[in-house]
This record gives structure tokens, sequence and C-alpha cells, in this order.
């Protein structure tokens, strides 16, 4: 397994784009967290998931939804002081299966990767800009 942040963030993104959930929740070690600052109570996004089997719990539940990522826009991606954190400026694209909408999500996110595993993931995603079908598919899972 290569231990870079960058080559990590690839094969996330390979991931996400296949919808390959088990890949995708592979990367994180056992006791990772994912939270979600910019959180909306009732758009159907937890503000903290805690553990991969949490994190793997929540892939399963998107994984049919109506929707799929067809790329993540890397805009810019910023090395810290600290070897371990990345901060990574992105947009999520994709369309919404049942209309055919194309839609764009910009956020920043945080990620500690350590030995190749990501241990923390903090998403500051712009909730706003999800479709609405999505918002409602979220909540009703």
């Amino acid at each position: 397994m290569h231990n870079d942040p960058i080559e990590v963030l690839e094969r996330r993104r390979a991931a996400l784009v296949a919808r390959d959930m088990d890949a995708f929740v592979d990367l994180f070690v056992e006791d990772a967290v994912i939270e979600m600052p910019f959180h909306v109570e009732g758009q159907g996004l937890p503000d903290r998931l805690e553990g991969r089997e949490a994190i793997r719990a929540f892939s399963a539940r998107t994984r049919d939804m109506p929707f799929e990522i067809t790329d993540l826009e890397t805009r810019a991606l910023h090395r810290t002081a600290d070897p371990e954190v990345v901060v990574l400026e992105l947009t999520t694209v994709g369309r919404m299966a049942t209309t055919g909408e194309d839609f764009t999500v910009p956020c920043i996110q945080v990620f500690r990767i350590r030995d190749g595993r990501i241990v923390l993931f903090r998403d500051y995603v712009a909730a706003q800009a999800l479709p609405a079908e999505l918002n409602s598919s979220l909540h009703r899972r």
C-alpha cells in the first residue's frame, strides 16, 4: 500500500467514481472519524461518523441512492506543515439517475492520513448545493 496522502486521495476518488464503497471504506483505519461541520439538521447527512463500521453502514446507504458521482475535480491541493494533513478544494460532479439532472457541489476537505490510511476526514460541503432529490433521498434513509 502506498503511504503518500496524494495517492490515497486518488484511490479514494477512483473508488467513489466507480461506486466501489468497499474500496472506499477500506481506505479508513478502524477508528477513523468523518466529520461534516456544515451539517444541516434534516438534510440527512450526519454531522459525524465514528469508526470504519459506521462509515461502511453510511456508505452502504448511499450505494443505492439515485445518483452517480462522475468526478471529483480537484481545484487545489494544499500540503500542510504536518505531513499527515492535506487540504483539498474540490467540486463533486454528478448526475441524478432519475432525472438526468447534473449537479456540482463545491467543498473543502481536510484529511489526516497516516501510514496510507485515512484517520480523519473533515468535509466542509456546501450542502445547499445538493439537488433537492438527493437531499430527500438522504433524509429518507
